[in-house]
């Protein structure tokens, strides 16, 4: 050995990093970012989630994003939100219904109908309905008014889905308590459960009418329907293909994972939202949490192949809560590209 590398291997020894400095690092950095820098205790100790796998094989799953990922209403219209999500290679996208606007409760039936056609004479197809407004008018709250006007609202839903084109409605199906709006008290679990049932009972005839699926959304922050098991017992208690699993990768990642749920799933799901989590952000509940696609702790590679195992073949729907505030088309293209790289198509 040279003396120049005896004292490039002295030099380093002397400045490594002690272990309470190191950690002080990658509290802010991550491991990963250190032991890329080629520091010896972060590449020892770096997680094994960290290394990027490319999937084996071609996957069938079809891509979407929601609407929730482009600033609609507030500075772009919805055509041109389309018109951003066709020309970034999506092959459907999700939209939203609001208590006001172009989907809501004041569009008409044949509103909704153009509304559906415009969508595919752009070659979208309308992967599902969802709606924020399960939070405020919860099936399961408390105040009777709000129940009331919670289960007029997913009936306005059912109409719109069908009206649209789609036989997907995103049903949250209520809450023991909601950590950003809690109700004077919280609802108990078997009371939770009680209601929520009524109220699905109470739309599921207009919905087989109508040829739409109620998928029951996994939450987690909710405090309802906690496990695969209460999920599956929940919807399989209505005894009717009107009633499945919307399965949401993200929603339970604070504490379990989602290539569990899937395979104790299985068929009862209907339609994804692929979220992305980073666990990185501890225990405590925040959208911050929500990642763009591939910036999480997700191990991909395993839900994709979970997916595939149980059958599954429909829409993986991105569905991401802050709209860049400059050139928002960009979450769109880098999510499609991610997509087209998950699913093999690259």
């Amino acid at each position: 050995m040279s003396d120049d590398t005896l004292d490039l291997s002295r030099m380093r020894s002397n400045l490594a990093l002690d272990r309470r400095e190191w950690l002080a690092y990658a509290s802010v950095f991550g491991s990963a970012f250190l032991a890329a820098q080629g520091l010896s205790e972060a590449a020892e100790t770096a997680s094994p989630q960290a290394v990027s796998k490319q999937p084996p094989r071609r996957y069938a799953m079809k891509k979407s994003i929601n609407l929730w990922a482009l600033p609609y209403p507030k500075s772009m219209p919805l055509a041109d939100c389309f018109r951003i999500v066709r020309d970034a290679g999506f092959e459907g996208v999700e939209v939203n219904f609001n208590l006001e606007g172009e989907i809501s409760p004041q569009a008409s039936t044949d509103d909704l109908k153009r509304l559906g056609d415009s969508v595919r004479n752009l070659g979208l197809e309308i992967s599902g309905l969802c709606s924020f407004l399960f939070w405020p008018y919860s099936l399961t709250s408390s105040d009777p008014d709000r129940r009331k006007k919670g289960r007029e609202l997913a009936r306005n839903m059912v109409s719109a889905a069908a009206a649209l084109g789609t036989k997907n409605l995103l049903v949250v199906p209520g809450a023991v308590y909601i950590p950003w709006a809690p109700e004077p008290e919280p609802v108990p679990n078997d009371v939770c459960r009680q209601r929520a049932q009524e109220a699905v009972r109470e739309v599921l005839p207009e919905a087989e009418r109508l040829g739409v699926s109620l998928n029951i959304e996994n939450i987690f922050a909710n405090g309802f329907l906690m496990s695969p098991q209460e999920m599956n017992a929940f919807v399989d208690e209505f005894r009717s293909p009107a009633v499945g699993v919307h399965f949401d990768t993200g929603n339970i990642m604070q504490f379990q994972f989602p290539q569990h749920w899937i395979e104790q799933c299985g068929n009862r799901i209907r339609n994804v939202h692929l979220k992305e989590y980073s666990k990185q952000a501890g225990t405590e509940f925040t959208l911050n949490a929500f990642r763009p696609l591939l910036d999480g702790t997700t191990d991909w590679p395993a839900v994709l192949d979970a997916f595939e195992r149980v059958g599954y073949d429909g829409w993986l729907t991105f569905e991401y809560f802050n709209p860049y505030p400059h050139w928002p088309e960009a979450l769109v293209h880098h999510t499609s590209d991610s997509l087209d790289r998950m699913l093999g198509r690259k």
